[in-house]
């Protein structure tokens, strides 16, 4: 079941990204780290009821933040539509131990279905360029990378960023 985060998620939230940080920290991907994600972004996504999470039995497994709110780092790449009917995906995760299950395809298909369901033209997002799983996950949806952003703070390598345009049913 995929529902909104609430505050009393917040903790298992964020043990799920440490659990996924260390994890690829192990495979040599430097994509998150002790400064992000941190818990005062997780808060913010609840209060903006940005942010969802993959339970089973009353265990969360998994999260997805996405919203309409476009990073100014983003202004630099030449999307494929404009910019008012977009959504944004970030931290998206899945506990390590519950990975390989499809709950990462179960989120991205929760947020497309919502995405067409309210007249959204696209989704856009960034994924860590030293992740080869993640860029085949996008590619093999249907998401084209249209360049790199840099988010200093995490990694000196860059982000790709993608897009998929969505086809009205």
């Amino acid at each position: 079941m995929i529902r909104k985060a609430l505050k009393n998620d917040l903790l298992l939230i964020k043990n799920i990204t440490e659990a996924c940080t260390q994890h690829l920290i192990e495979q040599e991907i430097f994509q998150w780290n002790q400064d992000y994600p941190s818990l005062a972004v997780f808060k913010k996504d609840i209060e903006e009821e940005a942010l969802y999470v993959y339970e089973k039995k009353n265990e969360i497994l998994g999260c997805i933040m996405f919203s309409k709110e476009k990073d100014p780092l983003y202004n630099q790449i030449e999307w494929l539509t404009l910019d008012d009917q977009n959504l944004y995906v970030h931290r998206l995760a899945v506990h390590p131990e519950s990975q390989k299950q499809g709950i990462a395809r179960k989120l991205m298909d929760f947020v497309e279905r919502f995405a067409l369901q309210n007249d959204i033209e696209s989704i856009r997002l960034d994924t860590f360029s030293q992740n080869p799983r993640n860029i085949r996950f996008y590619e093999a949806r249907g998401y084209k990378n249209l360049g790199d952003v840099y988010f200093v703070n995490q990694s000196q390598d860059p982000f790709h960023c993608f897009e998929k345009v969505l086809k009205r049913i």
